[in-house]
């Protein structure tokens, strides 16, 4: 059985999915009218529309701007979404949390105000969970510091047990540095890969032939972190345009890279928007090989 991408091909900007029983679920940018729109699928490759995961947002917050959310199961049968949203106190986009009992919502943000704001560096918006082989929490954003002007940081920072607060001291990890980054990176995300710590994030514009993904190799959540001398990993060809903004997978023993990417020609169009892609990844010696973007018949999950 073989699948030809994209796997979904209207506006899915920002997919992060997570497997709950026999259901993956994926989140994306806000679409539709929808804040957090959900879908659903039995195998990465048929998605169907579920809904909206966070119907109503906080008081503080503004609709409109609700970017990037990322989802993450804790032990207790809780599921803790971190998202990006318009602060109104602020003027600038700000992470917030919500949470559910079950993994497409709706999930409830009942905070006062925002988990992760940064103002004077922008704003903070693309935050990611991730939990370590030792059981801790850790939570990645990006300081929207394009916005302004200023350099944009890959941040890390450990959880509370319950996901819902941050706790100890922020880290930086990395920041725009190549020439094929242009002004900023983003869309970060911690894989351990046995037992190498690798953090992939996208960088250069994203509606342009540009945005690419890379990644570094950590020694910790907390950093250090090196970036690869391959980077990026993966870039724009003749199958797709500007892809990037990942999330990665296990399934059936192979390794899955879920990400956006613009028809070639259409950078920044309304339609059909960022497509939803889907590429396997090996691995050697520690090292990621995205086989992507494919435009041709490949092996079904």
């Amino acid at each position: 059985m073989t699948f030809t991408n994209p796997v979904h091909h209207t506006d899915t900007p920002d997919p992060q999915a997570i497997r709950v029983g026999d259901t993956w679920y994926l989140f994306h940018t806000n679409a539709d009218g929808r804040n957090v729109p959900v879908l659903t699928s039995p195998d990465l490759v048929t998605w169907t529309p579920f809904g909206d995961a966070l119907p109503e947002l906080p008081g503080w917050a503004d609709p409109g701007r609700t970017w990037a959310p990322e989802v993450i199961a804790l032990a207790d049968d809780r599921y803790l979404l971190y998202y990006t949203v318009a602060g109104r106190e602020s003027g600038r986009q700000c992470v917030g949390r919500a949470v559910a009992t079950t993994p497409g919502g709706p999930y409830r943000d009942d905070s006062t105000g925002p988990l992760i704001c940064q103002a004077d560096l922008g704003g903070a918006i693309d935050a990611s969970p991730f939990r370590d082989t030792d059981g801790s929490l850790w939570l990645l954003w990006k300081n929207d510091g394009n916005a302004i002007g200023v350099d944009t940081w890959i941040w890390s920072q450990r959880l509370s047990p319950d996901g819902l607060s941050l706790v100890g001291t922020p880290h930086r990890l990395l920041k725009q540095t190549e020439a094929w980054e242009g002004h900023l990176v983003e869309g970060p995300f911690l894989w351990r890969q046995d037992g190498t710590l690798l953090l992939f994030y996208a960088a250069n514009a994203y509606d342009r032939a540009e945005y690419a993904e890379g990644y570094a190799v950590c020694e910790s959540p907390a950093g250090p972190c090196v970036k690869a001398p391959e980077n990026p990993v993966l870039r724009s060809n003749a199958a797709a345009s500007g892809p990037g903004h990942a999330s990665m997978v296990a399934h059936g023993g192979r390794t899955w890279l879920l990400y956006h990417a613009w028809p070639p020609g259409r950078e920044g169009a309304a339609e059909p928007g960022r497509q939803l892609w889907l590429d396997e990844v090996t691995w050697a010696d520690g090292r990621p090989r995205v086989h992507g973007p494919t435009g041709t018949a490949q092996p079904h999950p």
